[in-house]
């Protein structure tokens, strides 16, 4: 692997982009709002452990990210939790509403908004491109809800206990978060070389 093709490269685009080349407002609420829809459809496939379920919400998130950039995939989180909050039933297990800022996995969600802006950032690199590299960035955008979501978690459960904490809040998601994330690093470079493909027949 040459060392070119692991080079940063501010500014390369994303396949939002790529495959929608007319930009314009309403093509960047139309992908917003996409973004949003595809977080939800993966936050109905959960397998609930405890107070925070294991969900497909995590990989919906480095997927949106990654395909619609930095802000657009802030954007898109944000309007999945602004919906969910106003009542769409979007969240985990078909849950939504006000009253959810009391489940222990909101934190979870407030967390969301930045591991999307952190994998937009790195797909705006051309990260995105690169299994190591992919896979690099999307673990850090896993690690993100960690830093709300654990302390949010703590604070509704009434858990000061580090071991407890742990046990309900991270140690179950180490795993399944590292899956998501090598597969979303294996779905971007995939996508990538078809698009190039495509691009050499024309």
């Amino acid at each position: 692997m040459s060392g070119a093709s692991l080079a940063v490269r501010p500014s390369a685009g994303v396949l939002a982009d790529r495959l929608l080349p007319r930009r314009t407002a309403l093509v960047d609420v139309a992908v917003v709002v996409t973004g949003a829809a595809v977080v939800a459809l993966l936050a109905q496939a959960s397998w609930r452990i405890g107070p925070v379920p294991i969900t497909g919400q995590t990989l919906g998130v480095m997927l949106v990210g990654g395909a619609l950039g930095m802000r657009r995939g802030a954007a898109a989180l944000s309007a999945y939790l602004l919906a969910g909050l106003a009542g769409a039933p979007i969240f985990a297990g078909g849950m939504g509403g006000p009253a959810y800022v009391l489940a222990p996995s909101f934190g979870f969600i407030i967390g969301f908004v930045a591991a999307a802006a952190i994998a937009g950032w790195a797909a705006e690199r051309a990260w995105d491109r690169n299994v190591l590299l992919a896979m690099a960035g999307f673990t850090l955008a896993t690690v993100a809800p960690f830093v709300v979501g654990v302390p949010y978690l703590a604070a509704v459960l009434g858990l000061t206990d580090l071991a407890a904490i742990a046990a309900v809040g991270i140690t179950p998601f180490v795993v399944p978060g590292l899956i998501k994330a090598a597969i979303a690093a294996a779905i971007f470079p995939l996508a990538w070389q078809a698009i190039r493909a495509l691009d050499a027949r024309r």
